[in-house]
């Protein structure tokens, strides 16, 4: 069996236990990855025993009475609380998905939260989402058009339009990027699957001028073909879209064109 040593300041140590204080018959653990780069410390997991009778059903409830009535230190990112800006992006119960969109009861036992996996971490629940963004940047993600009539709105069938449901409603929350073995082992130079279904919106779009060219930025053996369709992307995706078609329909086109 392979042996694997971790840096003795990596090691994940048992943390603090916050006792429940309010005598309730329903309480939960819920045990939290802590990490605060200002102390030299190391990682630890702090476990939090929680009141289910006072607490709504998502995980970001969860994590809000803890911050809110418990520990006022623990960091997390949060926003819409409605699905839509993938902010609460984070590891539940050993998947990755949206803490506002999660159902508590789903996860059986303790509750462990973590940060996206394979990420460098900022704080606590926060994971460095700096290099996929760049990803996202590269790519171009905006209508290009070559058109002189750019002042005028340019025309969509229905049936182009329909080529783009799956795609644009993509968050970003990076769920499926960071389920994806093969962007953990080459997240600096494979694009991913969030930032390849982007591609794809605009590869497909009717509307853009620069189809040939998108084709060609993404046709790499690094970008494009470290994907081995594994399919963790569309398992994890929180929005129930399909990165790993988008990536095929890629693949498929560039074996298929003339470039």
């Amino acid at each position: 069996m392979v042996q694997i040593n971790l840096p003795d300041n990596s090691k994940v140590r048992k943390g603090k236990y916050y006792k429940d204080k309010t005598g309730s018959k329903n309480l939960r653990k819920v045990n939290v990855y802590r990490w605060d780069p200002s102390t030299g410390e190391n990682p630890r997991i702090d476990t939090y025993e929680v009141d289910m009778d006072n607490c709504p059903s998502k995980v970001l409830d969860v994590l809000n009475k803890i911050k809110n009535e418990i520990d006022p230190t623990l960091t997390y990112r949060r926003s819409c609380a409605h699905g839509v800006c993938g902010s609460c992006a984070m590891n539940m119960g050993g998947k990755n998905g949206l803490a506002c969109t999660t159902p508590h009861s789903e996860i059986n036992g303790d509750i462990d939260i973590y940060p996206l996996p394979h990420l460098k971490v900022k704080k606590d629940l926060i994971g460095d989402l700096d290099g996929l963004y760049k990803q996202y940047q590269s790519i171009e993600p905006w209508l290009k058009s070559n058109s002189k009539s750019e002042t005028k709105e340019i025309i969509q069938s229905k049936e182009d339009r329909a080529k783009l449901d799956g795609a644009y409603e993509c968050i970003m929350c990076a769920c499926c990027s960071t389920s994806c073995p093969s962007y953990w082992w080459n997240g600096d130079k494979y694009l991913g699957p969030a930032v390849l279904l982007q591609a794809y919106r605009w590869i497909v779009d009717s509307r853009d001028e620069e189809r040939e060219a998108r084709l060609k930025k993404v046709a790499d053996e690094l970008k494009l073909y470290r994907c081995h369709t594994i399919l963790n992307c569309t398992s994890a995706c929180p929005k129930g879209l399909n990165p790993a078609k988008a990536i095929a329909e890629i693949k498929k086109m560039l074996a298929t064109a003339n470039i």
